[in-house]
């Protein structure tokens, strides 16, 4: 198994990866102790089953440059295979600014070919790939040298088996007409909005039992000076302090130092120095906050009138369509949306697009009562009235 240590190696992988029409993508990275990502490996495949169609890069080799494989992330005739590409994708955007593309995520796909909710790696590569994982290295520390060949081999499978389970996905999709529906599902994926945290609107993050504006005034507070000082330090935010510590912190609303050593939820670093000083500003804040610029909480939820019968009964419908069209219902339509649909909602995920065809157009048309459903054994049959 060939590792790359430089730039020169990469861009001759890069330049003979261009001649084949996709290329499979994974990271190992660690996050326990960082805000950011930090980026230990990346591996690398194209078609082919010889010595150097697959391999590992080190990034953290001095002197290695990663633009071979950035530039070859831009080339649009080459398509970027990844599964479950969310976390991997945040890490070339956040450190390059790069997002591949075109880009298939396997995960997504295997979710629109009846492969179930979020089909894990491993249960793809037995079921398509017809093999099994040694997943002994699954929990090791990717920024240690040397590399052992057991984590070396780990970490390529996931590269070398994602190039059958992509053809067969991908054959299957083109087979059924269904490729435009994983495309939709990628446009998150692939828009930087995705990657890009807001410290003012991480409070809406928090779980808080209150609503009183003043109190979410002091939330968002306390939430927007923790994750400036997370992003500046790269620590995890949770280091600065948790989030139950912060639903105390706006609760108890200390007001100086003495206030902050009776927190029973702070940690002791955050008694002091910056993040106290941090802190106490923030409570400070929220208090002082004018009327006019308190924190909204978002009620429509709360407020939907939804019908429970008319709801169960698009359950049952959706129930339905996920057995019939093999597509997972939570990719069809979320609970939320269901509810939403029940109460007279119309901008909502499962009347759009793909869902809309195998989903959203008989539910209006069960809300509106221009079908029924019919039960017979275990299936649920559409009747037309």
């Amino acid at each position: 198994m060939k590792t790359i240590t430089t730039t020169e190696d990469l861009a001759a992988f890069c330049d003979a990866a261009r001649a084949h029409p996709y290329l499979t993508v994974d990271t190992e990275f660690l996050r326990e102790r960082t805000y950011y990502s930090k980026l230990c490996l990346v591996q690398l495949a194209y078609p082919g089953d010889g010595e150097n169609d697959a391999v590992i890069v080190d990034p953290l080799v001095e002197g290695l440059s990663l633009d071979p494989l950035l530039d070859l992330f831009r080339d649009d005739s080459v398509v970027k295979v990844f599964h479950a590409a969310r976390q991997d994708l945040e890490i070339f955007w956040v450190d390059h600014g790069v997002i591949p593309t075109p880009l298939f995520d396997t995960q997504v796909a295997a979710m629109v070919c009846g492969f179930g909710e979020q089909v894990g790696y491993e249960t793809l590569v037995k079921k398509i790939a017809k093999q099994s994982l040694d997943k002994s290295s699954r929990f090791t520390d990717w920024s240690r040298r040397p590399l052992t060949d057991a984590q070396k081999t780990y970490a390529l499978a996931d590269v070398t088996h994602l190039r059958v389970i992509y053809e067969f996905l991908a054959g299957r999709l083109a087979k059924t007409g269904r490729d435009r529906w994983v495309a939709e599902e990628l446009n998150t994926l692939t828009d930087p909005e995705t990657y890009t945290v807001r410290p003012e609107q991480a409070w809406m993050r928090v779980k808080t039992r209150s609503n009183s504006p003043r109190f979410l005034a002091i939330v968002r507070a306390l939430a927007t000076f923790r994750e400036n000082y997370a992003q500046k330090r790269n620590i995890p935010r949770s280091r600065v302090f948790k989030d139950d510590a912060l639903v105390e912190l706006a609760s108890t609303k200390p007001a100086d130092m003495a206030d902050l050593g009776r927190s029973r939820l702070l940690l002791r670093e955050a008694r002091k120095g910056d993040i106290a000083e941090g802190i106490l500003a923030a409570v400070k804040e929220g208090l002082d906050c004018p009327k006019e610029d308190l924190p909204q909480p978002d009620t429509a939820r709360d407020k939907l009138n939804v019908n429970p019968a008319l709801a169960d009964l698009l359950r049952v419908l959706l129930k339905a369509k996920t057995e019939s069209s093999g597509v997972a219902s939570k990719l069809i339509a979320p609970a939320a949306d269901l509810d939403a649909i029940a109460a007279g909602e119309r901008d909502v995920s499962a009347l759009r697009g793909w869902r809309y065809e195998v989903f959203g157009e008989d539910a209006l048309r069960l809300c509106e009562g221009r079908i029924a459903l019919s039960a017979k054994g275990k299936n649920v049959s559409v009747i037309e009235l």
